[in-house]
């Protein structure tokens, strides 16, 4: 069985992060009863050629597990851990208080857990 090749047209929707946790996750039960956990990855911009940056060092993004076995997955994270995630960028609308709102953010197909953290909030090493 081969694959078919992709048409250079076809459109694509792929995310691929590497990054940190930069606090606990969420789990979110909404209105619905759907549940959702959602997580903050911060995730550094490469450096120039020159070695200076300019502007913002790192994005901040927001991500999102809605499948039960990635909400699990999510949940034993903390913050400093290093992940990676795969997924698609999805905007999500809603009214608060009879105004629209909308928001960006990763919706996971995939993810895991690359290292722990080894600083604990405060300030402490893990391992002490």
């Amino acid at each position: 069985m081969t694959a078919e090749p992709v048409s250079e047209l076809e459109h694509r929707n792929e995310i691929h992060l590497v990054g940190r946790v930069s606090a606990d996750p969420i789990l979110l039960t909404l209105p619905s009863g759907d549940s959702v956990v959602t997580v903050r990855l911060v995730v550094e911009r490469p450096r120039p050629a020159g070695g200076k940056s300019r502007g913002q060092p790192v994005d901040t993004l927001a991500c999102a597990a809605w499948v039960s076995a990635l909400r699990r997955t999510l949940l034993r994270w903390g913050p400093g851990d290093t992940v990676e995630v795969n997924g698609s960028l999805r905007r999500r609308f809603w009214r608060a208080e009879s105004i629209p709102q909308s928001r960006y953010e990763i919706e996971l197909s995939s993810a895991r857990r690359l290292a722990r953290s080894t600083v604990k909030l405060d300030g402490q090493s893990a391992g002490a």
